[in-house]
């Protein structure tokens, strides 16, 4: 699609026909929807203006960038979005050589375009390419932002980053005055009048200099940019992101200017549809729906895991003034939207900003509360070293809630929940615990709320795997494992978490009676349980949905090391060592070879 050839009038009635697409396909499909139909006159902009073949796009998570997608040559695949095997919702550089970088985790664009824009100066390729940055507003909350936008301003690299403000969270515009002052500060006059001052001042003095800089900052104070340009970064905007044409040129004289320049362009969530246009969380990402109510196509009658986490910290909350609650900008998404609904002093949406959660959340349990930080497996790996320096080190009771452990389906690679076992079990003063159903989940609670030194419950995206023939749970007890079903054969099942409604489903496919055993605890482990095992069952089988590397096998390998036991053989039916393609849960699990009926015949092949 050529869009460098096309008229403003075509390139309008190009942004209609792809918010229509994305609109068509995201309800069949599921998706980001809001954002990404809010965001589509601003990717036109950037390819009319700029080059996805010799520029860099980065686009920050990347779940705006569909309509990059259409004009980049995917039109035709674009209805196998976010299925397996087919186009990735996020930027993807297998998937075409347009996408510059994997993305899915906010934050990181501006640090992507520092790193080209130093290699197109090392190569001196300044005249003939440019990063190009698309960044949310949500995303500017992140610490790493800064830390880019530092070292640009300091530097100076030709950069042109696009603040895509959907939420006016930034800041506001003041009326007709700013609006006038923004298009003044993007005209080609100004841009050269500009440096025109620039270097009569610099001839006369720093009396003139003073003078000079105090008149341009005069008229920036009604302006939101003044942060951006004392970090020594050109500000324009704002600007009206839905103005095709002005976009354009604003685009090209940022490009011409041959030096950093935000752009800060303001646009309606939901665009185009109007049941979510100034919506926000709920339509940021959707299921399927049906486009004439924006109804959901499809619910679920089965309580989720992150209902049940609700239900349970809601239950504490209650009774326990001193629990407390922190989630990094997904308060729908974790659950604790109901919390700060009802305990809006206690219950906290920091922001993208994982690792400012949990410090604060450190001391927070220092100070006599109880934390219960609610982030995604994905997204706690962010926050690795406040994990270890903040909370472990000292020993701080924070309750770590990881939801969407395991395969979360259709986002795909950078959200899959597979590594908080192997990165959590290797930390000092750390327990790692797993409920497997509801009745678990709240005793997990229960156990987490009264316990006084780091600890992590892991959960999974959607229901539960549950089993009706299995006994009920009882209370959690440090170390301790329940034996749900014995067996005097040689086969044991050892299920963690949601691992274990895998197993049993997986023993109804075998002709012979096994030994179950919930694990709970996978640090630390029940040895002496395990110990008993190891005397009458020889072929042990592990279930877990999370990685095999420094997962739940290998932590009863190193186990049975430990203490000599030579003669049982350890078979982890964990996630091998390879990142998990996005599409339906139940095809990435049959790719992998991980349905109940696929596991029953391997077992069958080793036992």
């Amino acid at each position: 699609m050529n869009i460098k050839e096309k008229s403003i009038e075509e390139l309008e009635a190009l942004c209609g026909d792809i918010r229509e697409e994305i609109l068509r396909v995201v309800s069949k499909n599921g998706g980001h929807l809001s954002s990404t139909l809010g965001a589509t006159e601003l990717i036109v902009a950037m390819h009319k203006v700029f080059d996805s073949k010799k520029d860099p796009f980065i686009f920050d998570v990347s779940h705006q960038a569909y309509a990059h997608k259409l004009v980049t040559g995917r039109w035709e695949a674009f209805d196998s979005l976010r299925t397996f095997g087919g186009l990735s919702g996020y930027t993807k550089p297998s998937e075409s050589d347009d996408d510059y970088f994997v993305a899915g985790h906010s934050s990181t664009s501006i640090s992507l375009g520092v790193g080209a824009a130093k290699a197109i100066s090392l190569k001196n390729e300044q005249d003939e390419r440019v990063p190009v940055v698309m960044i949310g507003d949500g995303s500017m909350t992140a610490g790493m932002v800064y830390e880019a936008l530092n070292e640009l301003g300091d530097r100076k690299y030709p950069m042109v980053i696009i603040l895509n403000d959907n939420e006016m969270s930034i800041a506001k515009p003041i009326g007709a005055v700013s609006r006038m002052l923004s298009s003044a500060m993007a005209s080609p006059f100004y841009q050269r009048f500009k440096k025109h001052t620039e270097n009569f001042v610099d001839n006369f003095g720093e009396g003139a200099r003073y003078i000079a800089k105090r008149m341009e900052e005069s008229l920036k104070l009604v302006t939101p940019g003044i942060m951006f340009e004392e970090m020594g970064i050109d500000y324009i905007g704002p600007v009206d992101g839905h103005n095709l044409s002005q976009l354009i040129d604003i685009f090209q004289t940022a490009k011409n200017l041959k030096k950093p320049v935000i752009i800060h362009a303001q646009t309606i969530k939901g665009k185009g549809y109007e049941i979510a246009e100034g919506q926000e969380e709920k339509w940021h990402g959707v299921g399927p729906f049906d486009i004439s109510s924006g109804n959901s196509a499809k619910k679920s009658s089965a309580k989720s895991a992150t209902q049940i986490y609700t239900e349970a910290l809601m239950d504490l909350a209650d009774k326990d003034e001193k629990v407390v609650g922190l989630t990094a900008a997904m308060p729908s998404g974790t659950g604790l939207t109901p919390l700060m609904e009802k305990y809006p002093e206690r219950f906290w949406d920091v922001a993208i900003a994982e690792q400012h959660a949990v410090t604060s959340a450190s001391a927070l349990a220092k100070e006599g509360f109880k934390p219960f930080c609610t982030i995604y497996s994905t997204f706690l790996q962010r926050a690795y070293d406040q994990v270890i320096h903040d909370t472990c080190l000292m020993d701080l009771p924070v309750v770590f809630t990881l939801d969407r452990a395991g395969i979360v389906g259709e986002d795909g690679e950078t959200h899959q929940g597979t590594f908080d076992i192997s990165y959590l079990r290797a930390i000092p003063n750390m327990t790692l615990l797993a409920p497997r159903d509801e009745k678990s989940f709240h005793q997990a609670m229960g156990f987490a709320h009264n316990y006084q030194h780091p600890c992590s419950i892991r959960y999974p995206r959607g229901a539960f795997i549950e089993s009706e023939e299995l006994p009920e749970s009882k209370p959690f007890e440090l170390a301790k494992s329940q034996l749900l079903q014995a067996s005097e054969g040689d086969t044991l099942f050892i299920g963690y978490g949601n691992g274990v409604g895998r197993a049993a489903q997986t023993a109804k496919f075998l002709e012979k009676n096994v030994a179950l055993l919930d694990l709970r605890f996978v640090k630390p482990l029940d040895e002496e349980m395990l110990k008993n095992l190891a005397s009458k069952h020889k072929k042990w089988f592990v279930f877990s949905d999370s990685a095999k590397m420094g997962g739940v096998g290998s932590a009863i390998s190193e186990f049975l090391a430990k203490e000599f036991i030579q003669d049982v053989q350890v078979v982890s039916f964990e996630y091998e060592d390879k990142f998990i393609t996005h599409g339906n849960t139940k095809l990435v699990e049959e790719s992998l070879g991980l349905l109940p009926e696929q596991l029953a015949k391997r077992v069958k092949e080793l036992s």
